[in-house]
């Protein structure tokens, strides 16, 4: 079984950290807006005490895809790498 992305879990857990207090502060009957304020700023609050270990997994990840010292080689794009050197090499009708 394949484990969940990083950036997946980290993405659920901000969600989650701003829709817990999002709904508890509307079903006690706060204004909308100022729920919405509240939970936002808890959850950016949360996630940066709390989600350290995955920011810095999600971050590291993302440095690497980006830095890569050899590009992935797909079959299809030596298929096309092929076809186009092969009708470079070919004479002009």
């Amino acid at each position: 079984m394949k484990s969940v992305p990083v950036w997946l879990r980290y993405t659920l857990l901000r969600v989650l950290l701003f829709v817990a207090p999002l709904v508890v502060l509307l079903v006690a009957g706060v204004t909308p807006w100022i729920s919405v304020l509240v939970a936002a700023l808890f959850g950016f609050s949360a996630s940066l005490l709390f989600l350290r270990r995955q920011r810095e997994q999600f971050a590291s990840d993302l440095y690497a895809a980006r830095h890569r010292e050899t590009p992935v080689v797909r079959e299809d794009d030596e298929v096309e790498d092929a076809a186009v050197d092969a009708s470079e090499h070919r004479p002009a009708e």
